[in-house]
């Protein structure tokens, strides 16, 4: 497995812990607009009801997971990878999520069923997310910019 596509999956779950940290925090004191932790909501939805210390260890095995897997794809996706590539990944995620998943918990898309404040909500948190595995692989590469986003995408993997 390609070095960097490894470091993607390190890289993500450490932005993952970054956003999941804030995520549950806010839920846990009630800032968040959200009923509940989004991974947790769509384990429940998809599995159905069970007791609330396996709800949370199932959704945050799904959703590190899923973090790792989207740091993978950032690194494959992206030769150039900096904090501003990275804030735009968080926002693609961000979109997928609002257009997706959202509908799937009922919460209708950008969560409109519930408040318009989860898609702000949803917004920073996976902007996070990005910036965390933007500013990591720059890091990593001497190359920490807050620049614009310096985009671009691999055209060996997407045979441009």
């Amino acid at each position: 497995m390609n070095t960097s596509i490894k470091d993607g999956f390190i890289y993500g779950l450490l932005a993952t812990l970054a956003m999941t940290v804030i995520m549950l925090l806010s839920v846990a004191t009630k800032i968040s607009p959200m009923p509940a932790p989004i991974p947790v909501a769509l384990v429940k939805t998809l599995l159905g009801a069970m007791p609330k210390p396996a709800l949370m260890a199932l959704g945050m095995i799904a959703h590190f997971i899923y973090g790792g897997i989207a740091g993978s794809i950032f690194a494959w996706l992206f030769s150039n990878r900096t904090l501003g590539v990275g804030f735009l990944w968080g926002a693609i995620l961000w979109l997928i999520m609002q257009v997706v998943f959202l509908p799937i918990l009922g919460w209708g898309i950008f969560g409109s069923n519930i408040t318009p404040k989860i898609a702000v909500a949803t917004l920073i948190l996976h902007l996070i997310y990005g910036g965390t595995i933007g500013w990591l692989f720059a890091r990593n590469a001497g190359t920490v910019s807050s620049e614009g986003t310096g985009a671009s995408i691999n055209s060996e993997r997407m045979n441009l």
